[in-house]
């Protein structure tokens, strides 16, 4: 809000057609960095995880790495893996060290440093963890950590004291407790399927979970939390997509952060999930110089909505060893909310989210739009700052008489 009390308007992200205002596909970066790839290589996942970039004499042959970058490969070879999927690695701007892909995947000198108040477990997780596959930190839900690798490691990870290597894929022992575990806690309605990237599995192995899962009575949803249609859009394949429909109702959380990262062949990933019935969410989390501006949220979130991904948390990004060179303060966050809402469409405002250091679990935050509360009436002012009163009834119980009778029906 500027000294007038009015929200400053964000300029327009561009078109809303279907497929209008995509960002460039990989075909250049292909083109120039792996000229001798066949189509047929290009397009097959596993070519992919075989010929990413893991060190650093891979790295500079595709890219002129800065000073800055180049010692950050170096200083932190034994803190956290590094790992560009070829498909991902042709979306660098190599002339920009700003460019968000590069910013996502090639580390930097200040990921080496921890800084005060940075946790190697930031969410608390490892005391929650009663099987090596479980975390239950929520009454109703648990997260099943299905395995320690990625197509990308990306830069922001907040579990990377598992995705630096050693965990590997469950065993089928471990995978069987975890899911021994689930069976025997009934309060356990909904679990979110992560690691890692569950999608690294094969079909074979990731129907071997999801199908012990969904026979549980009391499980009524799952969820898959991954990067894959971000940085290897080619795994997401029909048969990959058949599979996850056959254990409905499944959710795909996926993690766009920038909208140059929704290249033609993210968007075929994502449609495809959807075309087969399965859902799919995203999860922005919000960094310093990358994607710090309310006119790239709007962007991305217009992006994602015309290929029907629903924007769901902007996420103030954790407080994991070495990252605090990408963190933004609590405000900008808020700051950003302020700037869409009103602006563009409610299904592209997400939710702001904060995840409680140490443990604490999520709460959300967002622009403050209550002026004054009085018995009569609360004062609002609305997304240009003027202010409207809303009248309060005068009766104020708000009992439902009817619940004894619906929840007492048989079942």
């Amino acid at each position: 809000m500027d000294s007038s009390g009015q929200v400053p308007v964000v300029p327009a992200a561009g078109p809303s057609k279907a497929r209008a205002g995509r960002a460039p596909g990989s075909a250049e970066g292909r083109k120039r960095l792996f000229p001798h790839a066949t189509d047929a290589e290009w397009g097959d996942w596993r070519w992919q995880q075989r010929h990413a970039v893991r060190n650093l004499e891979q790295l500079e042959r595709y890219v002129s790495l800065t000073a800055s970058e180049r010692a950050g490969v170096q200083e932190t070879a034994s803190l956290f893996r590094i790992g560009i999927s070829p498909y991902y690695l042709s979306l660098i701007d190599p002339e920009h060290p700003f460019c968000p892909v590069r910013m996502q995947s090639i580390p930097v000198r200040e990921e080496a440093r921890i800084r005060p108040g940075e946790l190697a477990d930031p969410l608390g997780e490892d005391k929650t963890r009663p099987e090596e596959a479980i975390v239950h930190k929520y009454p109703d839900r648990v997260l099943f950590l299905a395995l320690d690798t990625c197509s990308v490691y990306c830069r922001h990870c907040t579990r990377r004291r598992i995705t630096k290597g050693g965990e590997a894929e469950l065993s089928k022992e471990q995978m069987r407790r975890g899911i021994e575990y689930i069976r025997n806690h009934p309060e356990v309605r909904d679990v979110l399927v992560s690691g890692g990237d569950p999608f690294l599995l094969s079909d074979t192995r990731l129907e071997e979970l999801l199908a012990p899962l969904h026979e549980i009575p009391h499980v009524e949803m799952i969820r898959i939390g991954t990067r894959v249609p971000v940085c290897l859009p080619m795994r997401v394949t029909d048969s990959l997509a058949r599979t996850l429909r056959r254990y409905a109702p499944l959710y795909v959380v996926t993690h766009f952060n920038h909208p140059k990262e929704i290249t033609p062949e993210a968007s075929e990933a994502c449609e495809r999930l959807v075309d087969h019935g399965i859902p799919v969410e995203n999860q922005t989390v919000l960094m310093r110089q990358l994607n710090s501006d309310a006119r790239i949220i709007q962007e991305l979130n217009h992006a994602l909505l015309r290929i029907r991904v629903r924007p769901y948390y902007l996420h103030q990004m954790d407080v994991a060893e070495g990252c605090e060179h990408l963190r933004t303060p609590i405000a900008k966050g808020v700051e950003i909310l302020q700037q869409l809402r009103g602006y563009t469409t409610g299904l592209a405002v997400p939710h702001l989210a904060v995840d409680l250091p140490g443990g604490g679990g999520k709460v959300t935050l967002q622009p403050d739009y209550v002026v004054e509360r009085g018995e009569r009436e609360t004062i609002f002012r609305n997304f240009k700052g003027q202010q409207y009163a809303y009248p309060e009834p005068q009766e104020v119980d708000c009992s439902c008489p009817y619940d004894e009778v619906w929840r007492s029906r048989p079942r």
